[in-house]
């Protein structure tokens, strides 16, 4: 397995910064499991933005990495994105699956990303779970039967496809009256924006929600968010087939787990 490290470009101060500990003894403190998926880029792009040094760790789905022993013990669910924190506050490594969970985790540590205040945070961590519960698995499904599912069933297609328009139109009215998701740019426009990259692939069609296709330019343009999908462009060579989908990560079980 490859460990690339990875120093990002902007070094902005944050009191506490946790940044400044690793600049100064050269420790990087965060190993990111990863692969170049909606969420593994919401990793990178949070890392990014923040500037908190981490080794990208490749796991390539598509040739079954995700089921390596060794990474089963920090994501139980054989899914990417995870990260092992070597320094949190307590002392002892930390692992973290989940890129919700992962968002949160790192925007607690850095102190960014994130509002302080009761009523910032409850704004930021809603439209999270909204992305977590709604954005990301309707969209998913959307993928898997107009992409990937051997027979194109209708039903199916049109269940997700309209669904995740629904969802777009959601976002685009929370829009209408504020720059970003919730506010200040938060977790919670990190955690959508990867999801919505695909939309041509999901049937729609960002002149259909202007204020949705005016919060999409502002974050695709931001540096960060460049600097994340150029760490993705390095494996494009390795993306996977729909067959190889099929095989590896559409065809799980119970017995898949239990072994």
């Amino acid at each position: 397995m490859i460990h690339k490290s990875i120093l990002p470009d902007s070094h902005r101060s944050i009191k506490p910064d946790p940044r400044i500990e690793a600049l100064i003894t050269g420790v990087v403190m965060i190993d990111l499991y990863y692969w170049t998926t909606p969420n593994g880029h919401k990793i990178t792009m949070f890392l990014e933005e923040v500037g908190l040094p981490y080794n990208l760790v490749p796991i390539n789905i598509g040739k079954g990495d995700q089921f390596q022993p060794d990474f089963l013990k920090i994501s139980p669910n054989n899914r990417i994105p995870a990260i092992v924190d070597r320094d949190p506050p307590d002392g002892e490594p930390i692992s973290v699956f989940e890129s919700g969970a992962i968002l949160l985790y790192l925007a607690e540590k850095t102190g960014q990303l994130i509002p302080s205040d009761l009523r910032g945070r409850t704004e930021v961590l809603q439209w999270l779970f909204w992305q977590m519960g709604g954005l990301g698995p309707m969209a998913g499904q959307n993928h898997h039967f107009s992409q990937y599912a051997p027979e194109k069933i209708p039903y199916a297609i049109d269940r997700y496809v309209n669904e995740t328009g629904r969802l777009y139109a959601v976002l685009n009215k929370r829009l209408s009256d504020r720059e970003f998701v919730a506010g200040e740019y938060s977790i919670a426009d990190i955690a959508s924006y990867p999801w919505i990259v695909p939309y041509e692939r999901q049937g729609q069609n960002l002149e259909d929600f202007p204020n949705l296709k005016r919060w999409f330019e502002a974050i695709r343009s931001r540096p960060a968010t460049i600097r994340a999908y150029e760490k993705a462009d390095a494996f494009k060579a390795e993306q996977i087939s729909p067959d190889q989908a099929r095989e590896l990560l559409f065809n799980q079980s119970a017995g898949t787990v239990k072994h």
